[in-house]
């Protein structure tokens, strides 16, 4: 029994005005591009990625930094393991 996944369509128009298309059309000539769809869909998606990959970066930045500034501003003593770590990495330190 064969199981077939099928990928789900959808369609996207834009309005471009005629010298843009020509530059998007030369560039996706000169970048090897088979037509003009592949290299806007493709330059389009990358461009996508990018900049979810930068929110991202941002957001994780953030989050890392009010938990780095928690950790210095919270004033309990460090447990058994931290101290234990930090005996550890003294005497690897010292060899």
């Amino acid at each position: 029994m064969t199981t077939r996944t099928t990928t789900e369509k959808a369609r996207f128009d834009t309005r471009l005005p005629k010298e843009q298309k020509l530059l998007f059309e030369r560039a996706a000539s000169i970048g090897g591009y088979r037509n003009l769809s592949d290299f806007v869909i493709l330059s389009a998606q990358e461009k996508a990625k990018q900049i979810i990959l930068e929110r991202e970066t941002i957001i994780a930045s953030q989050r890392d930094a009010e938990i780095f500034f928690n950790a210095l501003m919270d004033s309990s003593n460090p447990n058994d393991s931290l101290v234990a770590a930090a005996l550890e990495y003294k005497k690897a330190i010292q060899k």
